[in-house]
């Protein structure tokens, strides 16, 4: 927690082992302390506990011992009167007997509202407009601070910064307790003799459960960070980095703590060109004062309009605090000192000197498949289906046989999802029938061009797809999809395509996001930089099978063998991809959830290659309903996406 910079913990639903409070005190972190009183199944209204007299001594007496075991404990700054057992006059007197008792602290609940009594206004899962506008009511003045909120189950976390944004922007609202700390499922043996972590139903037949509801936290059951947690590390952290006038090396640092400067820390700077470290330096002495910015002035060096320049800022302590150690990174940002400019999607031939430019062979007479060819590469296009089903560089296959570059809209449902019944509602996307109405190809410029045309009836749209093939054996690919405006067709998961490689395929190098998986509404933890990782490594596996592995804000992405030969992928935009040991339709459930377990998942005998233009968000308000917010979402509509697949080879660089 504390590396992670959370600071504050809602013991939700009862009291905790007094060394746990203990523990608060010593290492600092605020705590809420909830009594022990949750009547959720008698209902809300009018038969709720809270208004039965029989109940009333039961209310009271919980909440007295709460505060009586626990007053002397300086970490606890609020008192909580319960969780989600109505409201009524019992509890109207357990607020009554704190504040005459305790009247040093504040008290809480949920179910008093804005207006009943209660010092916190402390909803569940209070959405962002609902945020905003209890902020800008100034009739409401009590503070906002959500008792649960940004629902952390299976791969979410997406949106998070857009509800800290609201903090940072109005005072009234003050944070939240994210739902919650750790997946509460145990260790079992699954199916196939594995580890498996299980969860409700995963017993026998008979008992009720809420299957994996358990599994809602920020870490996993044995405490290994879920990779959702790096996103909450870096936006509850409390030092920010702003430009200044970066062309003279001036930056704004920000100091968000209410109690202490930054004398504790240093700074760590680096410049990146095109992704790679070449400068770095350090700042020892931070004159920030509590809630104050100042203006640090860096040697930068100069940079040129040539490429993408960045200036990575880390924080470290200088020393020992209490859990962490020294050198610790407590915060850091990323700045762009030239901003990165696509490369033109224009395909050119490669030309050697004394030797005569040539087209790629064309051969049209198979029944099956056009085939185009040059001195080292064989691509095959399927004349039934016009998709890319086999692309050969010197020898080496970079498409598995028997599959095919098929364009892509599904991904496997994560559970916020599954929550919201995406896995029904999208199902037109999910294998959507692509009939091919047109097949052509004509040479042009020494370089083939292969036009498909299709109808996809299911979704009342037109697709096409086109190749532009090179002497060199690269493809230039691009996918449009035509959209009926009179149509009422679903949002899609993602606009892409996917393309199984070979499993000897087993390293990723890009230019991107990273090292952790990151998506659309939730990379602002994953920085810029060139990554070079294993395809093992991209699979992360939650509780239950979903989507997962996903990069963003991609320059270029690289497949390679263990020879460092394969294929580079550039686009007209940043773009996201993932590669792993998996099929798409091996991580998803289907029509509803089937008690999954990650570990019960068969690798495949590939690595499955996705290239999106764009997929859809995560979300995080909750896990029963809302999705990711409109500009995370990838709604029906027309799409144009175009990259270049290039052969690569390994080479060792100079600069």
């Amino acid at each position: 927690m504390k590396q992670f910079n959370l600071n504050a913990v809602r013991t939700c639903h009862y009291p905790d082992n007094n060394l746990w409070y203990d523990l608060c005190d010593q290492y600092g972190i605020y705590v809420v302390a909830e009594a022990n009183i949750e009547s959720h199944g008698m209902g809300y209204g009018e038969e709720t506990l809270a208004k039965r007299e029989d109940y009333r001594k039961a209310h009271m007496e919980r909440n007295q011992r709460n505060v009586q075991r626990s007053f002397n404990h300086p970490s606890i700054i609020f008192w909580s009167l319960g969780n989600e057992a109505g409201y009524g006059a019992n509890f109207e007197a357990a607020y009554d007997w704190i504040k005459a008792e305790d009247p040093s602290r504040a008290v809480q609940y949920e179910q008093a509202g804005k207006t009943g009594k209660t010092d916190i206004y402390c909803p569940m899962y209070y959405g962002y407009d609902g945020c905003k506008k209890y902020s800008e009511d100034d009739s409401m003045t009590k503070p906002l601070i959500q008792c649960e909120y940004a629902h952390a189950m299976g791969n979410s976390q997406g949106g998070f910064k857009e509800y800290w944004d609201l903090v940072r922007k109005y005072s009234k609202f003050q944070g939240g307790f994210i739902w919650d700390f750790v997946d509460q499922s145990v260790r079992w043996t699954g199916k196939n003799g594995k580890m498996i972590y299980a969860y409700g139903g995963d017993f026998n037949r008979f008992d009720a459960s809420d299957g994996n509801f358990c599994d809602n936290g920020l870490i996993s059951p044995d405490r290994v960070p879920n990779l959702h947690m790096y996103e909450v590390g870096r936006i509850y952290q409390d030092i920010w980095t702003t430009p200044a006038d970066l062309k003279n090396g001036e930056i704004n640092v920000f100091n968000e703590y209410f109690f202490r400067d930054l004398s504790a820390y240093y700074m760590e700077w680096e410049v990146l060109k095109g992704g790679k470290v070449i400068r770095t330096g350090r700042v020892d002495n931070l004159n920030v004062a509590p809630q104050q910015t100042a203006k640090i002035k860096l040697d930068l060096g100069k940079t040129c309009q040539c490429t993408e320049w960045l200036l990575n800022v880390s924080y470290k302590l200088k020393n020992r605090e209490g859990l962490l150690s020294a050198g610790h990174v407590v915060a850091k940002d990323q700045l762009t000192l030239n901003p990165y400019q696509a490369p033109s999607m224009e395909l050119k031939n490669c030309e050697q000197s004394n030797i005569e430019m040539t087209a790629p062979q064309v051969q049209d007479n198979d029944w099956n498949y056009l085939i185009v060819s040059g001195d080292a590469f064989r691509v095959e296009i399927n004349k039934h289906n016009g998709y890319l089903t086999k692309y050969e560089v010197n020898g080496r296959d970079m498409i598995k046989d028997g599959e095919a570059l098929k364009p892509n809209f599904w991904r496997a449902p994560v559970d916020n999802d599954y929550g919201a019944n995406l896995q029904r509602k999208y199902i037109a996307w999910k294998n959507p029938e692509i009939k091919l109405t047109s097949f052509k190809q004509r040479t042009e410029n020494n370089q083939v061009i292969v036009e498909s045309a299709y109808d996809m009836p299911g979704v009342s749209a037109k697709l096409n797809l086109v190749y532009v093939i090179n002497n060199a054996g690269a493809v230039k690919v691009t996918q449009k999809l035509t959209a009926d405006k009179n149509a009422k067709v679903s949002n899609m998961f993602r606009f892409g395509l996917q393309m199984p490689m070979p499993r000897s395929f087993e390293t990723v190098e890009y230019y991107g996001r990273g090292p952790v998986e990151n998506y659309i509404d939730r990379n602002h933890c994953a920085d810029l930089g060139i990554y070079r990782q294993s395809v093992a490594e991209q699979f992360y596996p939650y509780i239950r099978p979903q989507e997962n592995g996903t990069k963003t804000d991609i320059r270029w992405w690289k497949m390679l063998d263990q020879s460092g030969n394969g294929i580079k992928i550039v686009a007209a935009a940043p773009f996201s991809a993932s590669a792993l040991h998996y099929t798409i339709e091996s991580l998803d459930e289907g029509w509803s959830k089937e008690q999954g377990h990650s570990q019960e998942v068969d690798e495949a005998d590939l690595t499955n290659l996705c290239i999106d233009k764009v997929q859809a968000g995560l979300g995080c308000e909750d896990s029963w309903g809302r999705i990711a917010r409109p500009e995370y979402q990838v709604p029906y509509a027309d799409y144009e996406f175009t990259f270049i697949m290039m052969p690569v080879k390994n080479e060792v660089g100079v600069e």
